[in-house]
């Protein structure tokens, strides 16, 4: 109980003076809708777009980095272009479920970089792993170096991406 409340103070702590997206005006969640959609796009284009002065689209920007509604900006990558244009998913079953096995599973999870995604589920298994791969070939080492070298790994099912319909990182902001 005593770590429940130290994490939920923690929580408290990181929080505390932040706005919460619902308390955004219009403007900054336009700025964020904008910065989704083109990360790269310039202040003095997104100033105009959102009807404000260069300085003032500025500072708010820096705010929503410093207040953690922006986390990052990157480049988006062509995954044929980089060869690893296979992806696939795969559904773990762990040997046990304590909390020793997660923390060396998440742990060995972190180290490959093919993993590009690993969410815990509640379900008929215990974690969702997203990976991309060059071609079946890597995808059998990926599986005999990674997957199976996981930590408390009992069983696996995968499945591979024949066709990639929508994929995006935009947060549906409204």
């Amino acid at each position: 109980m005593q770590t429940k409340n130290k994490i939920r103070k923690s929580v408290k702590a990181q929080t505390a003076g932040r706005r919460t997206f619902s308390r955004l005006d219009r403007i900054d969640r336009q700025i964020l809708r904008l910065l989704q959609a083109d990360g790269r796009m310039s202040n003095v284009e997104l100033a105009g777009r959102v009807h404000l002065s260069p300085a003032a689209c500025l500072e708010r920007v820096r705010a929503l980095l410093g207040e953690g509604f922006i986390r990052g900006f990157r480049a988006v990558l062509d995954p044929t272009a980089a060869e690893v244009g296979m992806l696939v998913f795969v559904q773990v079953v762990l040997e046990r479920t304590t909390p020793d096995v997660f923390d060396a599973f998440k742990s060995a999870v972190l180290a490959r970089p093919e993993i590009l995604e690993c969410h815990m589920i509640a379900g008929g298994f215990d974690y969702l792993l997203k990976a991309r791969v060059k071609d079946m070939r890597a995808y059998r080492e990926f599986t005999a170096s990674a997957v199976w070298a996981l930590p408390g790994v009992r069983e696996t099912h995968t499945y591979v991406v024949m066709e990639e319909v929508k994929e995006t990182t935009a947060l549906p902001l409204g």
